[in-house]
């Protein structure tokens, strides 16, 4: 009988892996990164709970890091299979798993110097570049709604989630003594009101459902209500003079944030004449985006095609900035600027800098546009911190501080619900992953009440039979 364990995403959010066993095979659902405060980042260090070289196919649902971050691990401890991923997807992992590397190596050097002066044993990344070119090299990409093989026994068909520019819904058909079960994976979906990309295609069959909880417990706010207080935040930032920092996720977000600036210019309802993209990552993203435009909402792709097929083109005076010198200079700008910088949960990246140039001013204004993972900077924001640790130093928050729900790229609620619930009956197992323990409970909650249907929240490295 395929035996399913739950290794990532278990009663949190981030480190998406689930390891599939059959009597000839076995497939790993994801290798994700652990993201977060610094116990939950230690999680990334822990060998393996299963022998990397035993895998016989990997799938990826998409290229966010706590979906895809520890591919080149997984391949560093022995792992030497097929990855299956969409084309878009691989185009992303190739810039996120080497800035991934990058940045590892730049911290792990910081952290020597450190424990060389302490006479202590030295650190190593968790991976470098080469296991990073290593596992490109084995991804096999497949398009989306077509039957592939995996490996002895397995099946799998991608289906478009609408969360990210090549994310997928996971199909998996596995095989044990002449009998088949069907296990659906949603991976993240999106939120169909994002313009970019389109709603998340529909399945209405499975015996075992694993369906993400990110916003389990609560709906986004209108559009048009997002809408309208984003150019309200910016038209208050533009009379009080200054600036606007939005720290947001390298992929999907920041191309979503540059879409919605280039309506409210177009409408003239845009006063400030400086926008940034301070964020190699989101650059190159932007630029994976228009080679894949065809993906896009057929809506977008109509208003789209009016001004050139870009969403830069809507846009003011757009400024990419690539170097540190150039990103440097913005934080000698003390008013009428937007500035779009990574990390998006203020973790890391170049919007600390420019929240420490900004966050003690009181006319500046902090728009946070996506999901913030408890002990994170971004999340004592949102819950009305008054001094922020920045670069070493405790900064005062006197800057507004603006949540906007409304433009998350993950389904809330209420779209989670009704996405389940068009699974036919007699409907599949089904347990709640990828959520935070009270956005699962929520969710539970809500899917018994609305569906009559009792949901199974898993224990971290529990296994069920499928």
């Amino acid at each position: 009988m395929p035996k399913l364990t739950f290794y990532g995403a278990t009663q949190q959010v981030t480190g998406s892996c689930y390891l599939l066993d059959t009597p000839g095979s076995r497939v790993l659902l994801d290798c994700g990164l652990f993201q977060g405060p610094p116990a939950t980042e230690k999680q990334n260090q822990r060998r393996f709970p299963f022998k990397p070289a035993t895998i016989d196919g990997v799938i990826l649902s998409h290229a966010h890091l706590d979906h895809s971050g520890l591919l080149p691990k997984l391949v560093r401890e022995g792992y030497r299979g097929p990855v299956y991923v969409t084309r878009p997807t691989l185009d992303l992992m190739q810039i996120m798993l080497k800035d991934a590397a990058f940045l590892q190596a730049k911290d792990v050097e910081w952290e020597n110097r450190r424990q060389q002066r302490a006479g202590r044993t030295l650190s190593t990344p968790l991976y470098t570049q080469e296991d990073v070119e290593q596992a490109l090299q084995l991804c096999r990409p497949v398009n989306y709604d077509e039957r592939f093989f995996v490996a002895p026994g397995v099946e799998a068909c991608l289906r478009d989630a609408g969360h990210i520019i090549g994310s997928a819904i996971v199909e998996v058909w596995a095989s044990s003594h002449e009998r088949q079960k069907k296990l659906v994976f949603s991976g993240d979906l999106g939120n169909r009101y994002a313009p970019l990309m389109p709603d998340p295609a529909i399945i209405t069959d499975a015996d075992v459902l694993l369906l993400e909880s990110t916003y389990g417990d609560r709906d986004h706010r209108s559009l048009q209500a997002t809408l309208d207080e984003f150019a309200a935040i910016l038209d208050a930032a533009a009379d009080s003079g200054g600036n606007v920092l939005i720290p947001a996720f390298a992929v999907g977000r920041s191309q979503e944030i540059l879409y919605r600036l280039g309506e409210l210019y177009q409408a003239g309802r845009l006063q400030q004449q400086k926008v940034f993209l301070d964020s190699p990552m989101a650059i190159a993203a932007s630029e994976v985006h228009q080679r894949h435009r065809k993906l896009f909402d057929k809506e977008t792709l109509a208003t789209l095609g009016k001004s050139g097929g870009h969403p830069q083109a809507f846009l003011p005076p757009l400024q990419y900035t690539r170097n540190t010198e150039e990103s440097m200079a913005i934080n000698r700008i003390t008013g009428g600027a937007i500035i779009i910088a990574g990390s998006g949960m203020c973790t890391g990246g170049r919007i600390r800098h420019h929240l420490k140039y900004n966050l003690w001013r009181k006319e500046a204004h902090v728009i946070i546009v996506g999901f913030q993972a408890q002990g994170t900077p971004g999340r004592a924001l949102v819950e009305g911190a008054k001094k922020l640790q920045l670069l070493g130093e405790p900064i005062a928050v006197k800057a507004h501080v603006h949540t906007l729900g409304g433009f998350s790229a993950h389904a809330g609620q209420k779209e989670l619900v009704e996405w389940a619930g068009r699974f036919k009956t007699p409907r599949p197992r089904l347990y709640l992953v990828h959520g935070e323990i009270d956005a699962m409970q929520a969710l539970r909650d809500k899917i018994r009440t609305d569906l009559k249907w009792d949901a199974v929240i898993p224990q971290p490295a529990q296994t069920i039979d499928l």
